[in-house]
Parts: C-alpha cells; sequence; structure tokens
C-alpha cells in the first residue's frame, strides 16, 4: 500500500503514478477493475446559504503522524472488507487555491462493484472519521470547516 499524508509542497504525486504503483501489485493479472478519485479545491461555491470565490483553502491535521495511522487503518479496512488488491492514498495538508490537488486515491480490485464500493468508502471514511480543520478564505470571509464538512 502507498498511504501518504503530504505537506503540499514537499512531494508531489499525480493520479497517473497512483495508477503506476497499484498496477506492480502481483495480483494484477487477476484484476478487471481500477477506480480512482481526485478531490482538488473548488473556486466556487454556490448554494442556497452562500455565494462564495474561494481565494484560498488551508488544510491541516493536529498529529500528522496520528493521522497517518487512521488513514492506513482505514486502507487496510477496506481492502480487507472488499477485498480488494491494492490501495494507494495521497492526502495533502497545506496551503492551496482553485485547481489545486488535495486527495488522491487509487484502487485495484477483482471486478467494478466491490472496487467502487471500496473507493466510495474510503472518500467517505476519510472525510468523516479523520482529523482535518479546513480554513477557507473567500470573498466572503473566513470559514472554519472541521472533518465531516
Amino acid at each position: 500500500m502507498l498511504i501518504k499524508i503530504i505537506e503540499k509542497d514537499d512531494e508531489y504525486y499525480k493520479t497517473e503514478d497512483l495508477i503506476n504503483y497499484i498496477k506492480k501489485n502481483k495480483r494484477v493479472d487477476e484484476a478487471g477493475a481500477i477506480f480512482t478519485f481526485e478531490g482538488f479545491v473548488r473556486g466556487k461555491e454556490r448554494n442556497k446559504e452562500e455565494d462564495l470565490d474561494v481565494n484560498k483553502l488551508i488544510l491541516t491535521t493536529p498529529n500528522k503522524e496520528k493521522t497517518q495511522e487512521e488513514l492506513e487503518k482505514i486502507a487496510e479496512n477496506v481492502k480487507e472488507k472488499f477485498g480488494i488488491f491494492e490501495i494507494a492514498i495521497i492526502h495533502y495538508i497545506g496551503e492551496f487555491y482553485t485547481g489545486d490537488s488535495l486527495f488522491l486515491v487509487a484502487i485495484l480490485g477483482g471486478h467494478r462493484k466491490e472496487t467502487l464500493d471500496a473507493l466510495q468508502e474510503t472518500i467517505e471514511r476519510t472525510k468523516f472519521d479523520l482529523d482535518f480543520k479546513k480554513e477557507e478564505i473567500s470573498n466572503q470571509g473566513h470559514k472554519t470547516i472541521m472533518s465531516g464538512g
């Protein structure tokens, strides 16, 4: 598994890098699906409550090592639960601007259903279970969003 919490400018990964990594798994010949996800900074928030132009987003975690360990546990659990062959997750922290990547996931599995289900669970558990804080600076001011937001 490739699982990392990375300060934005310390290392750089693209979705392609994660795909290349998971394809090196010894069970790749049994695989029939790869699903990927890239979460990035949205420049505009348009909904009933707000009409924001996002200038900057600061993403932090109070304990990088603990968050890394918890992300590894999520990956192990998802791998076991869905019987997937390989998983790679990169989650950045730091200061970001519109279009910057925050979160990359690639999953290799035998069939599309369990592989897609594993991807969806990885995304949701990372969003809701890990201790991240987003500070959004926009034309409306400053807003703090805790895990799950």
